[in-house]
């Protein structure tokens, strides 16, 4: 079926005359803002009838702003042809050029990682793409408990000490300034690869790849840092062979590679579109091809090995953590052996461990994530303000950021999450989430003068600070977030691309809205709404935790099956006491079970009808 219900009647004939709602449409729930996006029905037709496509897909692809055939086709069949050349991206040649030099006098080399998915799978690129090119290379990432994130001048010096001359970070090195000086002063080569921000001073390195490098024009700066690496890794290559065109086996390489970058660039959540989409489109093939050793590991932990496709959420859900869980209990080392290694045996006791550590990463989630919770509701008056900042001698450090996304989905309002030193000898470490509303970058920088430092992004940040200090932090921090909050309420919004009846959710109209995958951010999973539904049956706790609930929904003479992950403990007795219809927001997947395909509902949100 090709067409999906409009937000309802009384939205229909506002927009009659047109053919364009007059605005979008907003339903306000207790928990969130559920608002409707407007569209141009007679847009949609143009673009459904130039490009052969069903209107379902063509308002979505609208509603992400693709409206040309030339986009219509970049984005529905990303060619990994269209990726730009290695040389175009900022730094690249030089990087190039002064690392050959080295491969070529038999240097020792180190590549420097960070410790999260996105640096190891990065780390992986340029270490197994070095050793193909017979250079002496090692790697290095650092503990994320007793080291911490970026490139640190004890570490330069360590490894100065153990002979190594040329140091080349991944998703790190742009903001460690010190440390590069420090490379310069012992003689050690810097080529510095990354994808954050950075401020007003840039590290003196022998060469600085970034794809919004100042002075540059590449015209995407969203490549996560295993992106940045494989685009370095594809021009050594070239470098190599003399040319653009690579022999066979570095060809063979680079598809393997290739996988990787895919994983470090869904697992860093950044944008998928423009290169990232052709990055990880092709990626996930390679990944069902031929993945290296440890990948097949980890796709058999996960129970994908025989997966003849793989998605995005395959790897958010199933491979990054796992990966991750090795960084946050500071054991990242033993990731990039995992991806690095031939030895199956190695590979077969890496995976198992690897599998043992997130089983303990997530045990110790629940704990805090309990505690914080606990910790918020006494120290926040929850429902005034802006934001929850909670703080605890002896919270994990690897995990704080995992518990402050849970909370800040939960509450909707940003949250900073504090690991103290139980010793009281050392800064505590904290992480920050936001769930839109607020940029924590903007809000943590007009509180610096009560932190030793801070760093991220707009939705995720990291901080340093006293354990005196935590109490006026918070204080100043709520206020950095009212400031910015227009509202001052702090809800957040749920943007429902259209409303589709459960009828309507064949599995021909569903494979036409995967058409859009892979998902991510910037490309999210389309998100429905549906009017009047009852529960078929109670709802059910499901997972081996009972963490997540499975729920029965009937819509007129349709039932069908929605699933809601993590929401056991909000939703359980609510949804088992609501007797009245409700409306749901949901995105509707396919779910392949013992041979047989059928569609099903994530459940996003939900209210009682009115």
């Amino acid at each position: 079926m090709d067409t999906i219900a409009e937000p309802g009647a009384a939205s229909q004939a506002a927009g009659a005359d047109s053919g364009i709602e007059d605005t979008a449409t907003e339903r306000f729930s207790a928990k969130r803002i559920w608002r409707f996006s407007a569209h141009d029905v007679d847009e949609v037709q143009s673009l459904a009838d130039r490009c052969h496509l069903s209107p379902v897909v063509a308002r979505l692809l609208l509603q992400r702003d693709i409206s040309t055939p030339d986009k219509v086709s970049a984005f529905l069949k990303p060619k990994l042809n269209d990726l730009r050349n290695p040389s175009l991206l900022p730094g690249v040649t030089e990087a190039t050029s002064r690392i050959m030099r080295s491969v070529q006098a038999g240097e020792s080399i180190v590549v420097y990682g960070d410790y999260d998915a996105d640096g190891m799978t990065g780390t992986a690129i340029l270490y197994l793409c070095l050793k193909r090119l017979g250079a002496n290379v090692a790697y290095h990432l650092p503990s994320r408990t007793e080291e911490g994130y970026g490139l640190h001048v004890e570490s330069v010096e360590r490894l100065a000490q153990h002979g190594k001359r040329l140091i080349i970070t991944v998703d790190c090195g742009i903001a460690s300034i010190e440390a590069a000086e420090r490379c310069r002063a012992l003689g050690v080569g810097l080529v510095v690869t990354d994808h954050h921000g950075y401020g007003q001073q840039l590290p003196v390195a022998d060469a600085i790849v970034h794809p919004a490098l100042p002075g540059s024009d590449y015209p995407f700066a969203g490549l996560c840092g295993a992106g940045v690496a494989f685009k370095l890794a594809w021009s050594l290559a070239q470098a190599a062979a003399g040319g653009d065109k690579v022999d066979p086996a570095m060809r063979g390489l680079l598809l393997q590679l290739l996988g990787l970058a895919a994983i470090g660039t869904v697992a860093d959540v950044v944008p998928l579109i423009d290169e990232n989409r052709i990055i990880v489109t092709s990626g996930l093939r390679a990944l069902v091809a031929e993945p290296l050793l440890g990948v097949q590991k980890l796709l058999k932990l996960a129970k994908l090995e025989d997966c003849r496709q793989l998605s995005s959420e395959d790897i958010a859900f199933a491979i990054a953590p796992r990966l991750n869980a090795a960084g946050r209990l500071s054991q990242a080392q033993l990731g990039v052996e995992l991806l690095t290694t031939t030895d199956d045996a190695r590979a077969e006791a890496l995976a198992s461990y690897i599998e043992t550590l997130n089983g303990n990463r997530e045990s110790i989630e629940r704990s805090i994530t309990l505690a914080a919770g606990k910790q918020a509701k006494e120290v926040h008056v929850l429902a005034e303000d802006p934001a929850i900042v909670v703080a605890h001698a002896g919270w994990h450090v690897g995990v704080i950021g995992i518990v402050a996304g849970k909370l800040a989905e939960r509450y909707h309002k940003p949250v900073v999450v504090i690991a103290l030193d139980p010793l009281g000898a050392k800064p505590g470490t904290g992480s920050a989430r936001s769930p839109g509303g607020v940029n924590l970058h903007q809000a943590l920088e007009s509180c610096r003068e009560l932190l030793v430092g801070c760093g991220g992004h707009a939705a995720a940040a990291g901080l340093k600070i006293e354990e005196q200090n935590v109490p006026a932090f918070r204080a100043a921090f709520c206020e950095a977030c009212s400031q910015q909050l227009a509202s001052g309420t702090g809800e957040k919004i749920v943007h429902i691309d259209a409303e589709a009846p459960l009828g309507q959710l064949d599995l021909s109209t569903v494979q036409l809205i995967e058409s859009l995958a892979p998902f991510g951010a910037a490309n999210p999973r389309p998100l429905f709404y549906a009017s009047g539904v009852r529960l078929a049956e109670p709802p059910k706790t499901m997972g081996k935790t009972g963490r997540h609930l499975s729920v029965r929904f009937q819509q007129h003479h349709t039932k069908m099956r929605g699933v809601a992950f993590g929401q056991a403990e909000q939703w359980l007795t609510e949804l088992t006491e609501c007797q009245e219809p409700i409306d749901i927001a949901f995105r509707p997947v396919i779910n392949e079970f013992g041979g047989f395909r059928k569609v099903e509902l994530q459940l996003v949100e939900w209210r009682k009808s009115k």
